[in-house]
């Protein structure tokens, strides 16, 4: 009686349980059954349904192929032995356990992306193609954040999932000599995962471009001169074509074209404007072979079997295979064959990990909040974020300033010693690296001018040299963010030697962007149009600068008629008597002026509470004397390309591949038969 009584209460609770929970034990249960009933199985069958592999195959060839353009240009293998020759270079590898090999072995890994993108592109021995290319590829792109770009990373992804596609089951050299792959069935998912992949190509640039910078018109400016919108400038100025046709139709086109290529109808015209797009890009930025692997590609949002369509001497339809899954009435079409129709654990694991890949690649681009140790003024390192051309760069100055500790001794560096771009000054991680890079390379200085025997070298070398390992360094860049004020990234005072620096804490020298003086960019557009006016020669230049911080500048005789005008806050003017080694200075507040002296150092002390903004006025005097009239043919983005973009550059290229074949073969000739290498090696630093 007791137990029947205990499961009667047992029971009572439970249907009370369910009466007050209903909807979450029904929705629980719905959620499991979904899952242990056939929701998943439905979804991996809709993965491995049979699919003409012709429009694969052909996008397959075409990526190989513009890998193999991309090799001797992007991917530095016309230059190898600059980028990789000089073993004391800084590079900034994502791990800092990743270091480059030696030169010749380097171009041997050149070798093999070539004999792998070779091996892509005709569809021979493909797996072990996409292993040749994709590995080195992987390699090279980590071991050097400063090269890093959106579509650089885009190619590595594509290389990983046409790895495991059947990509070679046509037009191929695969499916020529091995009947089981000749013109195979392909299963949906090698379609779906490229197409997701380049939908989020243009979705998320799309999102990106929500930024308040580009919705403005800030990000992308002075393009409207350029002759590729000569048809726009019969109704608009170029002012209104930066902000009307580059800004807003770019953030509308990139945010819905993806939706516009899916559905059937409006897929021509979609496809139009987005051939125009890419076509229009390639003409306006130097970015390699992008908009060509977005043409290439964009086929994907078309029916699988155009190729077929297209070419009607391929009458053929595509023959089954048995990595796909096959409805009833398929396989009693091929009853032969004994065509697969059960899921196994195999393809359901396949679907698992292509949805993790599509999370995955949802979730990157927004991941800064995990990653912060690489945020700056902009999130994350540019590689993945997608957020292409919302941010635009001017860089004034790089001030470099290595300190003796024990001599007391300050040195100055050139900012392109022992690097070969300037990416690195826009990302405080990379900073750091530089800053440790510098270190060793200047310990070798020492070490080797410790083995001088002769005294009166060690003199001389004492007075140019840091005399112990018990040094500073510090880092000043002054760069302005799509068209602000010029300003300082960082504290300049911070010794970069001693950072407390980690991917997932903020950077703490990091100096903000002064975004509450945004609303000024309109005043000093007119003030910079008002100064073009005067005449062909006169220019100007703004800056901010932080509380406590001033600006040591020298002005050379190159100009005449230099004025500071501040605009905001309050600065003190200092200027040192070479003479009497003393310095006068005048205190200016807002609207005030004075004149500059050239040939001279001077400082400039923000004194107020808040941020100092000012501006130089000036005339160039060597351009003046020259008659150099600058004018929108200064921009490499007006020079007069062709009307067929990859036959313009024909010559170019050719050298290009020439220059990586000699450097690979010299390479390989080297390491078999230990022959001399020839390689080519930057100018030194004048002292």
């Amino acid at each position: 009686m007791e137990r029947e009584s205990e499961r009667n209460l047992n029971d009572g609770i439970k249907k009370e349980e369910s009466r007050l929970f209903g909807i979450t034990t029904y929705r629980n249960f719905k959620f499991k059954e979904l899952i242990e009933n056939g929701a998943y199985e439905k979804v991996v069958r809709y993965m491995y349904r049979p699919t003409d592999p012709s429009s694969l195959g052909v996008i397959r060839f075409l990526f190989g192929l513009l890998m193999l353009v991309d090799l001797p240009e992007e991917r530095g293998g016309s230059e190898i032995d600059i980028r990789w020759g000089e073993p004391r270079d800084c590079h900034f590898p994502l791990f800092p356990i990743m270091q480059p090999l030696a030169f010749p072995h380097m171009a041997l890994l050149y070798g093999l992306m070539w004999f792998g993108a070779c091996g892509i592109m005709l569809g021979y021995k493909f797996r072990l193609s996409t292993l040749l290319f994709g590995i080195p590829y992987w390699y090279l792109l980590l071991l050097d954040k400063s090269f890093w770009n959106n579509h650089s990373y885009l190619y590595g992804i594509v290389t990983i999932l046409l790895a495991g596609s059947s990509a070679n089951n046509y037009f191929s050299v695969d499916s020529l000599l091995d009947e089981k792959k000749k013109n195979r069935d392909v299963p949906y998912w090698n379609y779906f995962i490229l197409k997701f992949q380049f939908f989020l190509l243009y979705f998320l640039a799309g999102l990106k471009k929500t930024d308040t910078e580009w919705i403005e018109g800030y990000s992308m400016t002075d393009l409207g001169s350029h002759w590729v919108f000569a048809p726009f400038k019969i109704i608009l100025t170029s002012d209104q074509i930066d902000y009307l046709v580059v800004h807003w139709f770019g953030f509308i086109l990139d945010l819905t074209v993806g939706f516009w290529m899916l559905i059937e109808i409006t897929r021509p015209i979609a496809m139009i404007f987005c051939a125009c797009f890419h076509l229009m890009n390639s003409r306006l930025f130097s970015i390699g072979m992008f908009p060509y692997v977005c043409l290439a590609t964009m086929p994907l949002f078309c029916a699988e079997n155009w190729p077929r369509k297209l070419l009607n001497i391929f009458h053929n339809n595509p023959k089954p295979n048995p990595t796909c899954i096959y409805k009833l009435d398929e396989i009693n079409q091929y009853k032969d064959l004994q065509l697969p129709r059960d899921v196994t654990w195999k393809h359901k694991l396949v679907v698992a990990l292509l949805l993790t890949h599509c999370g995955f690649q949802v979730f990157l681009p927004y991941s800064h909040f995990i990653t912060k140790g690489y945020n700056n003024w902009t999130n994350g390192l540019y590689g993945y974020s997608w957020d292409m051309m919302v941010h635009s760069w001017n860089t004034a100055l790089v001030v470099i300033k290595v300190v003796d500790n024990n001599s007391g001794e300050e040195f100055f560096l050139d900012p392109e010693a022992w690097t070969q771009n300037d990416r690195w000054t826009k990302h405080a991680d990379m900073c750091l690296q530089y800053a440790h890079c510098l270190k060793n390379n200047l310990l070798l200085d020492l070490e080797h001018e410790k083995s001088r025997t002769s005294s009166e070298d060690s003199k001389e070398v004492g007075l140019r040299h840091i005399t112990s390992e018990n040094i500073s360094i510090y880092v000043d860049v002054w760069c302005s963010l799509n068209g602000r004020f010029q300003q300082r990234m960082y504290d300049p005072n911070y010794d970069l030697l001693k950072a407390n620096w980690s991917p997932f804490r903020p950077v703490e020298w990091l100096k903000p962007v002064l975004t509450e003086y945004n609303d000024l960019r309109s005043q000093m557009n007119h003030i910079t149009q008002e100064v073009y006016s005067w005449s062909n020669y006169t220019d100007v230049l703004f800056i901010a600068d932080f509380p406590g911080l001033y600006l040591e500048n020298f002005i050379t005789e190159d100009l005449r008629n230099v004025t500071l005008m501040v605009l905001e806050g309050e600065v003190f003017y200092e200027v040192e008597d070479e003479h009497s080694a003393q310095s006068f200075g005048t205190k200016l507040s807002q609207n005030q002026s004075v004149p500059v002296e050239v040939g001279m150092f001077h400082k400039i002390h923000t004194i107020s509470a808040t941020p100092s903004c000012y501006m130089y006025i000036y005339v160039n005097k060597s351009r003046e004397h020259l008659g150099d009239v600058p004018g929108p043919a200064d921009s490499d983005r007006d020079v007069m390309y062709s009307p067929f973009p990859l036959i313009e550059d024909v010559q170019f290229r050719i050298d290009s591949f020439l220059l990586m074949i000699n450097h690979i073969s010299n390479s390989f000739l080297h390491v078999l038969y230990n022959q001399p290498l020839i390689r080519r090696t930057r100018l030194p630093l004048s002292q």
